[in-house]
């Protein structure tokens, strides 16, 4: 604040310390004046600053210091100093959102002309001059269509990566196809697994039995390798992989050229079993023969399916219940290890799809307190998304039969890295209850539970699972992508259970390598085959 006095003394002048406002010009009327008059003016001066200070403050906050006219003070300060708030822009959104909600009921006119992106809509808006109501329903519109474009990409990815987890990769097949040639023309490939003067070990009790079945060469190849890789007593090892007839010759070719010695591993193809025959497993039959099912597995997956009312996580569970893999022979073996292996009493089992990294001797020393099946559980863990498996979460409790005989908060267990009691089986009707509840589901045209195995596994051995350590077994890896690598890593199996396995170009990169560690690269089938070459 500045106050200029004339040389004459015949006017003040009071202006802002930057020049931005001239606000007031004292004219003195005499050339001399008395103190009475000095007085007043001095008076007025002391009324009139702090009131000028203030307005300058105000108008230098508010960015307005071009403004230097009265006028324009007055148009800014004068609705403060009434009470008066310019709300035009809360006005203006409160408007907008009255539009919106009166165009979220309206009918879309068909045929809408709708923009590809929001330049386009923004260039149609000014081209054609829409008024608030037109824009508001393009603007509907127009994320109407995009969510629907969404819904439709996420639902033919999920069908293009159940296709992909499906089938098998080009160079798993190249494998397959050249170790098959390779044990027809090769004598080293079709010697006998294991040698004949190992045979009595195949079933010696103080050996650690594990059971392995698959028609997937490079995975079983892994698991083998990492399990006696992983182990401090290898020599105390001994392998039964089970396979199907056509996988047979190539399997056999892989572990006769490739030995995980002082390991000992057995190769058997289902046609070798004696007791595996159409009579002693008619529910497979049903299972395989009945056209219903074939198509419900192996049909279109999106015929008569209502994608509208459908989330893409629940289409990717019914996706994952059809995985033709539910309806293998290989895939319901489990429930007769001990049919199979009359001479076995204790045994683990291992699915295709896991790495070992510790040693699993010790699971030989659990007591199972009674129990047939050490497992882990899987309603409980840091993991909400992989752990938090109760029965409801498998079956349809909406079907009087499921009510009536089963808990929907009882906790699930883990399929895949299981420790048998094979003598305590035994004394048991697992099996015919097995039998039993899946010729009801057959019956019931599917409607009693979707997912595969695991369902009337759990029925069948209810009351005779006991729980074992999570840090055991490790699940979620083939659709868990967020997995804990600190739990990953300290896990004694790591399981890939879900699409994205590590074989697969689905499989998740971060996780992989703890896959392919136990992948032989320089071998002459794999480099040949170009497996998982990228």
């Amino acid at each position: 604040m500045q106050l200029h006095f004339s040389p004459s003394m015949r006017s003040i002048t009071i202006s802002s310390s930057n020049g931005f406002i001239d606000l007031m010009k004292i004219k003195v009327a005499a050339r001399h004046f008395s103190y009475r008059t000095l007085f007043h003016t001095i008076l007025i001066l002391a009324f009139l600053l702090p009131f000028i200070f203030i307005l300058t403050a105000v108008v230098t906050l508010e960015g307005v210091n071009k403004c230097s006219s009265f006028d324009c003070l007055g148009r800014r300060l004068g609705p403060r100093f009434l009470g008066r708030v310019d709300d035009s822009g809360q006005r203006l959104v409160r408007d907008f959102y009255k539009i919106l909600n009166e165009v979220k009921t309206e009918e879309i006119p068909v045929g809408l002309k709708l923009p590809d992106s929001f330049d386009q809509l923004v260039s149609d808006m000014d081209n054609n001059q829409y008024d608030a109501q037109t824009f508001a329903l393009m603007l509907r519109a127009t994320m109407e269509k995009f969510e629907k474009e969404i819904k439709v990409s996420k639902f033919a990815e999920l069908m293009n990566k159940h296709f992909a987890a499906s089938s098998i990769p080009k160079g798993i097949h190249c494998m397959s196809l050249r170790l098959t040639d390779e044990y027809s023309s090769n004598a080293h490939a079709r010697k006998q697994l294991p040698p004949p003067e190992l045979l009595p070990l195949l079933s010696d009790n103080s050996y650690h039995h594990f059971i392995l079945s698959t028609d997937n060469i490079l995975a079983a190849s892994v698991v083998v390798t990492s399990t006696v890789q992983s182990s401090l007593k290898p020599e105390k090892i001994v392998f039964h992989i089970i396979t199907d007839k056509k996988t047979y010759a190539g399997m056999h070719s892989w572990f006769a050229l490739n030995p995980v010695s002082p390991a000992i591993v057995e190769v058997k193809g289902l046609h070798q079993f004696d007791w595996l025959t159409r009579e002693n497993v008619p529910v497979l039959e049903a299972v395989e023969n009945q056209n219903g099912i074939r198509n419900y597995y192996h049909g279109n997956h999106i015929a008569g399916a209502n994608l509208s009312n459908t989330t893409p996580r629940a289409f990717a569970s019914k996706l994952q219940a059809r995985s033709p893999k539910y309806i293998s022979l290989l895939n319901h073996l489990r429930i007769y290890i001990p049919e199979l292996f009359p001479n076995l009493d204790k045994v683990v089992f291992l699915d295709d799809d896991v790495v070992v990294q510790h040693d699993l001797s010790p699971l030989w020393e659990i007591d199972l307190e009674g129990k047939v099946n050490g497992a882990v559980e899987t309603c409980r863990g840091e993991d909400e998304w992989v752990m938090s498996k109760r029965f409801r979460n498998y079956f349809n409790f909406s079907h009087p039969r499921i009510a009536q005989n089963l808990d929907p908060d009882e906790c699930a267990w883990a399929y895949g890295m299981n420790i048998f009691d094979i003598r305590t089986w035994r004394k048991t009707n697992i099996r015919e209850r097995y039998h039993s509840w899946l010729k009801e589901n057959l019956k019931s045209n599917l409607t009693m539970w979707k997912l595969g195995t695991l369902p009337p596994a759990l029925i069948a051995f209810k009351g005779h699972v006991h729980p074992i350590d999570p840090s055991w077994h490790m699940l979620g890896l083939g659709y868990q992508n967020r997995t804990n690598i600190e739990s990953l890593q300290k896990a004694a199996v790591i399981h890939y259970n879900g699409q994205s396995k590590p074989w697969l170009e689905i499989g998740f990169e971060h996780l992989r390598p703890f896959w392919t560690k136990y992948v032989n690269y320089s071998n002459d089938f794999i480099r040949n085959c170009h497996i998982l070459d990228s």
